[in-house]
């Protein structure tokens, strides 16, 4: 039987790079395309492991060239979308917010668009080859806004935006509910939790701390450094999107969340305090942090609750924050060659 082909952009990325060399080894039976544009964030050197894997192939190009997605639905026969690719900085999008609508929204908008009409006849009828074809988007809890200091964000909070990166998430993850409604498109939407672990672009938090303390550099953080992030490692994400996408309810929404809530002031000490044990200096680590100016529109905490991804599906997240820091922390060590 031919592989079937499944469209996963954006996997030259932190959560695509770790998602695919996984989802190719627990599935012989798919084909992924990769669909990247290689901006800043992606880097090929994160899929090392799978370049050689017959059931892989690379296209280098824009979710936005419709011409292009076109041509890999047809080429390929995709029968399936995994879709990662966004820009996902925040602070970028408060620089540069235009490239943010450009890509999550409009990007989305044309993978939908292209599956549509290549799986269906017309809305709520799919093709004779194309039953059971799912488009899955990623999306974030920062779509949600920000939290008070004892709810949880679920399946029903209302979404309240507050940087143009997640007003761009929520737009795109709109977009995909209406395909779902007008067309009977088959979707499902995750939306996560703060992401960590191997392979992680340097300028996001965990490696920034990393990287300046074992330079020697000042570790910016933010205000007081009390905002509050629910961290999940990036492994367990990825088997919450193979869990969703295959098992998943159609037009359903599900949160993926490690309940594991720590404070930036929280975090920056333990990878401080493990960097002290594995990497011993004169001086505590701990004497690098400095408090920078917060970023403008700064959400105070984010916290998910994953019941309904855990009770339904059967889900659950493998590694606790002590385990997985451990893990990340030495993937870097490796990647700076000081292991």
């Amino acid at each position: 039987m031919a592989n079937k082909a499944i469209l996963v952009t954006g996997c030259a990325g932190f959560i695509g790079s770790n998602f695919v060399p996984y989802f190719l080894e627990k599935y012989s039976n798919y084909h992924v395309i990769n669909l990247d544009l290689l901006t800043y964030a992606g880097d090929l050197a994160n899929l090392q492991e799978v370049e050689s894997n017959k059931n892989y192939t690379f296209v280098q190009g824009d979710i936005c060239d419709r011409q292009l997605v076109q041509s890999l639905f047809d080429t390929h026969n995709i029968q399936g979308v995994i879709h990662f690719a966004a820009e996902s900085h925040v602070d970028n999008s408060i620089k540069n917010p235009g490239v943010f609508i450009e890509t999550n929204v409009n990007g989305t908008f044309t993978l939908l668009d292209v599956a549509y009409k290549t799986w269906m006849q017309k809305p709520f009828t799919y093709k004779d080859n194309y039953q059971g074809c799912r488009f899955h988007h990623i999306s974030t809890d920062e779509v949600y806004g920000t939290l008070n200091e004892t709810d949880l964000f679920t399946e029903k909070t209302p979404y309240a935006p507050n940087s143009p990166y997640s007003a761009s998430k929520a737009s795109s993850d709109m977009i995909v509910r209406s395909y779902q409604e007008t067309y009977g498109l088959n979707t499902v939407i995750t939306n996560c939790s703060n992401n960590y672990g191997p392979k992680q672009h340097d300028e996001k938090l965990i490696p920034t701390i990393i990287r300046k303390a074992l330079a020697g550099e000042d570790i910016p953080i933010y205000g007081d450094g009390k905002n509050i992030r629910d961290w999940l490692y990036v492994l367990d994400h990825c088997k919450g999107i193979d869990l969703v996408y295959h098992t998943g309810e159609e037009a359903n929404v599900y949160n993926i969340g490690g309940r594991n809530e720590r404070t930036n002031l929280q975090i920056v000490d333990t990878i401080c305090t493990i960097l002290d044990k594995k990497v011993p200096t004169a001086k505590s680590y701990k004497e690098l942090i400095t408090f920078v100016e917060d970023r403008a529109g700064h959400d105070r905490r984010y916290a998910i609750d994953a019941t309904k991804l855990e009770n339904s599906l059967g889900w659950k997240a493998d590694e606790n924050f002590d385990t997985g820091i451990i893990k990340t922390i030495d993937w870097y060590l490796t990647k700076y060659k000081v292991a």
